[in-house]
């Protein structure tokens, strides 16, 4: 027997590639993976007192709904619980994607939006983004999206995995108006928005209630592995998504859901913490950095993504050098080139590691941008 077709247009997960053959003892600096506790309220809301652990709606628990609603300033029909982020996008992208037509995304970026996008019968057009800090270029994108009249979709991420880049108002009202101008859906996935050091990134939903947010409790929450997620919108962009994602899962887990509920419902002190512990990571990063290589870093806009630059002879093969990081140098990072090629040239640390293994990380990495 053979696999469906449509599976040969799919990889393996450049990412898993080079986690999956870790060694022991290794510094894990590859998966974006929270090193902080799960929030109590959150391991409380998992141990509810004895009664049914029954089916929910399709679109999610009416309580986790608008609190979700609320915590993004929307009605609670605007709100789908979804199995994580990815849930979302793997909806919409099954619902409003034709096949034959293209889905722009930017280049360096997550690498499941190629992945989605094939499933989907349609074929990836990377954007670019600036040239100083990997943020959102209306320009350049507005240029892509005017050369792709076969567009059916749009997808931002801000700020973005891998680059830490974000993007200022002014551009995601200019990429909003050409999307509505055009009738692509625009989705921004705004996964690590909260995040931020400083200035948080504005939403899509500051400029325009047309496009879709899509979000979760995995990273700003801390809570990946509760795969609990969401899609805020126009009920009418989010209806035909539903259909997909219920017969795709039925629904996302009951007791998640519990969860997540009690996660949004203390937004405000676990958020402020999360941040606190980013914080106090990049901190640990920046200086290991300086005292091991003498580079004077700045934190990206958010995220807990350092988009370090590959020392110039690793440009040719990134893979190979990042293998022999994971190998010799026992320290995983992820190469660039596996989020595009506007990548190549640098690969994502990822400093949601502790703070001792950030120091112990930079210390075995440094011989090799030295030499």
């Amino acid at each position: 027997m053979n696999p469906a077709s449509r599976l040969s247009l799919l990889k393996p997960s450049p990412i898993r590639a080079i986690t999956d053959g870790t060694p022991p003892g290794a510094i894990p600096l590859g998966l974006g993976e929270p090193t902080w506790d799960l929030p109590e309220v959150a391991r409380k809301a998992l141990l509810r007192e004895p009664g049914p652990c029954a089916y929910v709606p399709h679109v999610g628990l009416l309580d986790l709904r608008r609190s979700v609603a609320a915590f993004h300033g929307a009605h609670v029909d605007e709100v789908l619980i979804t199995t994580g982020s990815q849930g979302a996008l793997f909806s919409l992208f099954q619902a409003w994607v034709e096949p034959g037509t293209k889905v722009l995304m930017p280049d360096p970026g997550f690498v499941a939006y190629p992945a989605l996008a094939r499933m989907a019968g349609a074929e990836p057009v990377p954007y670019r983004l600036s040239a100083d800090r990997f943020r959102l270029d209306a320009d350049e994108l507005i240029r892509v999206l005017d050369a792709t009249p076969e567009a059916s979709a749009v997808i931002l991420n801000l700020p973005s995995n891998p680059t830490g880049g974000g993007g200022d108002l002014a551009a995601l009202k200019r990429v909003a108006e050409a999307c509505t101008a055009r009738g692509v859906l625009l989705i921004s996935d705004e996964v690590y928005r909260d995040l931020h050091f400083g200035t948080r990134c504005p939403s899509l939903r500051d400029v325009t209630d047309r496009g879709v947010v899509t979000s979760s409790v995995s990273k700003g929450w801390g809570a990946p592995g509760l795969r609990v997620g969401w899609a805020v919108g126009d009920p009418a962009w989010l209806a035909p998504a539903r259909v997909v994602h219920g017969y795709a899962v039925t629904g996302t887990a009951t007791p998640a859901q519990w969860a997540a509920l009690a996660l949004i419902e203390h937004s405000e002190t676990i958020l402020a913490e999360a941040r606190a512990a980013v914080g106090e990571r990049w901190e640990a990063l920046a200086a290991a950095l300086r005292d091991e290589l003498g580079q004077a870093v700045a934190p990206p806009d958010g995220t807990f993504y350092h988009f370090m630059a590959l020392p110039a002879s690793a440009h040719t093969d990134p893979l190979a050098f990042c293998l022999r990081l994971r190998d010799e140098a026992k320290v995983v990072l992820i190469p660039g080139l596996a989020f595009g090629e506007g990548g190549r040239g640098h690969a994502r640390l990822s400093f949601a590691a502790t703070p001792e293994q950030l120091r112990e990380g930079v210390r075995r990495l440094a011989p090799y941008w030295k030499n």
